[in-house]
């Protein structure tokens, strides 16, 4: 598994499953002779995407960010919808690395939309039970209200059967969170009311994930806004400001979405400084 290293904190991708979407929602407004030149598509215009949480491991604690896409939870009609085209194998990724899902002491929730959210609970005798258990799981306030009493925009992605078995071991906040020492959750929205980023330092090393406004490297440009924001100008707010901080930080971006890279460092005039790709397949 592709792991990168920020000061003591080991992040590790596990897999989550994959996807494909249509490019021109993915990019929005943006011409699609501009965007698949830096995302290439098919001859249906779908992109390539992960849905990989990443595992950030100290020496006592095991945080998870995001969930990924789950597994045996949707019809054969709902994966088409959905562009899913590979499951979820994040237990079996755990227990390569010697963890159970007992072992998650953290998972944070960046949004609760399906592909973010729907690993957090499997189908179990007729019903739908927390896959981390033993895990005290972080949602913005916003957001968490959002999933609970979605309108006819979100509700086809706010799904009860993720949230509802996990409500009693979420813990909401607004604005900032320090989950622990070096591990921020901050309050963006943009992609939904309640999205939130990850701001990871230790030793003097920083990475970011700034999860959904920042799906692909090929979205760096604050312009390039997915059509699936529900506030695409806040989206562009928040990737204006925290894509310059992160820069002007040296900071590593990492990516749960992105097919190509696992995580990439950008100098002030745009250019990789500093790259991990991910395992491509034929």
């Amino acid at each position: 598994m592709d792991h990168l290293q920020i000061g003591d904190f080991r992040l590790v991708w596990l897999n989550g499953g994959k996807i494909l979407l249509d490019g021109g929602a993915m990019f929005g407004v943006v011409p699609k002779f501009m965007w698949s030149k830096r995302y290439p598509c098919n001859d249906l215009n779908q992109i390539k995407m992960r849905v990989d949480p990443i595992l950030i491991q100290t020496d006592e604690r095991n945080i998870l960010i995001d969930t990924g896409m789950g597994s045996r939870k949707l019809d054969e009609s709902q994966k088409r919808r959905m562009g899913l085209v590979e499951e979820s194998t994040v237990e079996q990724s755990l227990r390569a690395l010697g963890l159970t899902p007992q072992d998650i002491d953290y998972v944070l929730l960046t949004h609760l939309h399906n592909d973010h959210a729907a690993g957090l609970t499997r189908k179990k005798d007729d019903r739908y039970t927390a896959v981390f258990s033993e895990a005290r799981h972080y949602v913005e306030a916003t957001e968490w209200q959002e999933a609970r009493h979605p309108n006819i925009r979100t509700r086809n992605t706010y799904l009860e059967e993720n949230w509802q078995p996990v409500e009693k071991i979420v813990q909401t906040y607004n604005d900032r969170y320090e989950v622990l020492p070096g591990v921020d959750l901050i309050h963006t929205g943009g992609h939904s009311a309640g999205h939130a980023i990850v701001r990871i330092e230790s030793k003097g090393e920083v990475a970011y994930h700034l999860s959904d406004i920042l799906p692909t490297h090929a979205h760096r440009n604050p312009l390039w806004v997915m059509a699936y924001d529900d506030y695409p100008m806040d989206s562009i707010f928040a990737k204006e400001k925290w894509i310059q901080k992160a820069i002007e930080e040296e900071a590593w971006f990492v990516f749960y979405h992105d097919y190509f890279y696992r995580a990439i460092k950008w100098d002030l005039d745009g250019n990789i400084v500093g790259e991990l790709k991910a395992p491509i397949e034929s």
